[in-house]
């Protein structure tokens, strides 16, 4: 019995019900037979890349309160991964490990202390390999490999597609230019760390609470590599305490704290420490970037040739949709009518980059508005203008095969820049003042799932029960966005009710139908497309046992107030909750179920796959800084965002979406870095290390919202919770080339590179800190696809939604 035990002996304690809730009853902890939680630790590696001789786990076993000490031998030998080509890691490492900080084996004792204890008693024997550091190195060695799968001795995927003729393009145009950046990588910064509990019961069934933001794919991956049917085991997803990507993998204390449950038969509990999740990272891949575009003397892009390389660290992640993601979107925002995107993505023996805000986004969107400033300014044109002029058409489809539906980036600029008094400051401000512009697009939502089925990509259920009250289950996960209120309104909206009357049951795979996540800013239209279908089905259910009650036509009658009623005489009618009475008396237990697949748009070839989505949305972004001349200290005051997020379903949480995607960019852009010594160790593994925004150094935030209304999303909506951070960083680099002169082509944008640019200025060279060369790689000939630039768009499907008595902007069409 050791000190926590004795504690709790005869003292009432929390009872837990079967859906792992704290209920308002209380037991006594009478009975120590019963099994206590355990917690977990982990052993991880501190050698960047080497092979595992030898793992003596003898002097832990006997540690008093250790409970057991697994390594990867008492696991089944089955690798994971969150995407079908890139099954590349293991719960504990075996034989190797590829980075500082992989996993080698795992403790479960009584307490925290005594399972790090347990883990630093385990000896580990490393034949050390060649660490793999950069990019350069990557590409550069073939003898000692990191994996044996892949494009190359060390590349993990390599594209190159054409869509179009661009060397054509190129001859035609008035201007040629090439401009080469770098975009450092760097991570979440999640506020609370990843966290799991794991419960294998008497019955062969386990339940694992994570704090995850993919409950369905951690579902999969521990059935694949525990060797269990996905029906007996339960994921539920718990609040994550921030997000951002970070937590959409599958990770290895889930799956390790499952097994050590299973073993032990105790609930088993892993909390990751700061410095642990930023070996776990996913997330910003650094990436260098080299773009070439032939334009008229008016900025007509006739062409464009974009390349990327990516340093991916140590696994696979979702790092091959990160690769294609930083070459499909650059078509979406601008009329490119011929296209060619080359990439590769290398392993090195670094933490393992993936999904961060945006996913394989920023960096290119980077590069390509300050190459559309260079532009600009040699063509002697405004940079917001340059940008107006060759905003893409509504309902086209773009180079790559991409589906445009509605686009109010147009709009976004002009009232950007009127907002900000952009035509009075640009090139006007005095040294050291200056103003920079541009425009960003993004994805609502992925157009296909991680494993490529027919399957819808989210379902939902809606419950009426004979008191009137109404609940939602669905897959979806909360993870600070405000999904679960999203569901709530739409449900509330379509019957005539307030939020507050709807219950929303989200994230638990035994309880909720299927949803794949929240990542690529899906939920709002997925999840929420699915909720309507079955909202408006178990609405017809009311409105015919009412329609029946009342002898009324059904299309008479309305929802509203928490009645139904006749549209013309308000006083014939019943209430909610009597109507759900009337309902189920008709028809039985009043459950619908409803589903969401995206419609099929992507082209035929071979990488297709990313980059569709059923609309996308648009922002325009103006910042004002001053720069300090003698310290390189960058002061950002003010920044101006007009959004596109279709129809806003509660304008103050979108507002609040786009503050929090300043905040985040404001971070990459002058701060943060995640960088690694050639040791593979983290050089500032704490958030005090770490360099990051506070409340401080966040500017004035003026938020416009476009309203379009896109016939794809519930009532019009589109996405804003990824989309506003991208336009931000560029618009900083290019506010910084108003205020000085001078051209930082890589992010961060730190003083130091502030005062070289402007050392070089002085001395009569070109005043520019950026990357100078590109690494010596040959791209295999492009696949070439005819370029589908300005073809009409597939008609979209306008989508039901509650009557109004009045138009109001949620109001569409019916079908």
């Amino acid at each position: 019995m050791n000190d926590q035990e004795r504690d709790i002996i005869g003292k009432p304690l929390p009872r837990i019900d079967v859906w792992g809730k704290v209920t308002g009853d209380t037991c006594f902890a009478d009975d120590l037979s019963l099994p206590r939680m355990a917690h977990a630790k982990l052993l991880r590696s501190d050698r960047p890349h080497a092979l595992i001789k030898r793992i003596d786990t003898s002097h832990a076993q006997a540690l008093p309160g250790v409970y057991a000490v697994i390594t990867g031998h008492d696991l089944p030998k089955v690798k994971f991964g969150i995407l079908p080509v890139s099954q590349d890691e293991e719960t504990l490492c075996l034989e190797k490990v590829r980075m500082v900080g992989d996993p080698i084996a795992a403790v479960a004792a009584s307490d925290e202390q005594t399972a790090q204890r347990a883990v630093e008693l385990i000896k580990v024997e490393y034949e050390p390999l060649l660490a793999i550091m950069s990019l350069a190195e990557a590409l550069a060695e073939t003898d000692v490999r990191i994996h044996e799968y892949g494009d190359g001795p060390n590349i993990h995927k390599v594209v190159a597609l054409e869509f179009g003729a661009v060397a054509a393009a190129f001859d035609q145009a008035d201007l040629v230019r090439e401009d080469l950046f770098f975009f450092q990588g760097n991570t979440h910064l999640a506020l609370e760390q990843h966290a799991a509990i794991a419960q294998w019961s008497a019955a062969g069934k386990l339940t694992l609470w994570s704090a995850t933001q993919t409950p369905h794919y951690v579902q999969r991956a521990l059935a694949k590599v525990l060797e269990l049917p996905p029906a007996h085991i339960r994921v539920i997803a718990m609040p994550v305490g921030g997000g951002f990507g970070g937590k959409t993998d599958p990770f290895s204390h889930e799956i390790v704290v499952c097994r050590l449950s299973q073993l032990t038969g105790r609930p088993v509990k892993l909390t990751l420490t700061r410095e642990e999740v930023f070996y776990c990272h996913r997330g910003r891949h650094p990436a260098l970037l080299w773009v070439k575009s032939g334009v008229t003397k008016s900025g007509e892009i006739l062409g464009m040739h974009f390349r990327s390389y990516l340093d991916g660290g140590a696994y696979g992640s979702y790092g091959v949709a990160s690769l294609f993601y930083t070459g499909a979107l650059q078509t979406v925002a601008y009329q490119v009518p011929n296209y060619k995107f080359e990439g590769v993505r290398v392993f090195t023996n670094k933490a393992p980059c993936g999904p961060k805000r945006g996913h394989g986004t920023p960096q290119p969107r980077f590069a390509l508005e300050c190459h559309l400033d260079k532009i600009a300014e040699q063509l002697a044109l405004d940079p917001a203008a340059l940008r107006r002029q060759i905003v893409v058409a509504e309902y086209t489809k773009t180079a790559n095969h991409l589906t445009v539906t509605t686009c109010g980036l147009r709009a976004g600029i002009d009232r950007v820049t009127a907002a900000s008094n952009w035509h009075a400051k640009h090139r006007q401000l005095p040294f050291g003042k200056g103003v920079g512009f541009a425009c960003s697009t993004y994805l609502t939502g992925a157009g296909l799932p991680i494993y490529w089925n027919a399957i819808p990509h989210s379902g939902a259920v809606v419950k009426v029960d004979r008191g009137g009250g109404v609940t939602v289950f669905c897959g979806s996960t909360d993870i600070g966005q405000g999904s679960n209120s999203m569901l709530a309104y739409l449900v509330a909206e379509q019957l005539g009710l307030t939020p507050k009357d709807i219950s929303v049951v989200t994230g638990d795979t035994d309880l909720t139908p299927v949803d794949l996540g929240s990542y690529s800013s899906r939920v709002t239209l997925m999840a929420g497309n699915a909720v309507l279908q079955a909202t408006e089905r178990i609405r017809e259910l009311l409105l015919a046992a009412v329609a029946k009650e009342l002898a009324v036509p059904q299309t008479e009658l309305l929802c509203r107030g928490g009645r139904i009623f006749c549209r013309n005489s308000p006083d014939q009618g019943r209430s909610f909750a009597e109507a759900a009475v009337l309902a189920e008396t008709s028809h039985g237990t009043l459950a619908c179920a409803g589903s969401y697949t995206p419609p099929r748009r992507s082209g035929n070839f071979k990488g297709a796959g990313v980059g569709p989505a059923p609309c996308y949305s648009f922002s325009a972004c103006v910042v004002e800084l001053t720069a300090d001349p003698e310290t390189g200290k960058i002061t950002v005051e003010q920044v101006w965002l007009a959004h596109d997020g279709g129809n806003p379903l509660n304008p103050l949480a979108v507002t609040g979406q786009v503050e929090g995607s300043v905040y985040m960019a404001l971070g990459e852009a002058l701060l943060e870095e995640q960088i690694f010594q050639q040791s593979g160790v983290h050089q500032t593994p704490s958030l005090l290390d770490y360099l990051s925004p506070t409340s401080l150094e966040i500017p004035e935030i003026h938020t416009i919202l476009v309203e379009t209304g896109d016939p794809e999303g519930p009532f019009g909506a589109k996405e804003v919770g990824q989309g506003p951070l991208l336009p931000v960083i560029p618009a900083i680099a290019n506010a910084l080339y108003d205020a000085l002169g001078v051209r930082i082509d890589e992010v961060p944008i730190t003083p130091e590179k502030v005062l070289k640019a402007l050392e070089r200025k002085a001395q009569g060279r070109t005043p520019r800190v950026g990357p100078e060369r590109l690494p010596d790689f040959t791209f295999p000939e492009p696949l070439e696809v005819p370029s589908a630039f300005g073809q009409p768009a597939d008609p979209a499907v306008k989508r039901k939604t509650a009557d109004h008595a009045t138009p109001t902007p949620l109001q569409l069409s019916e079908t």
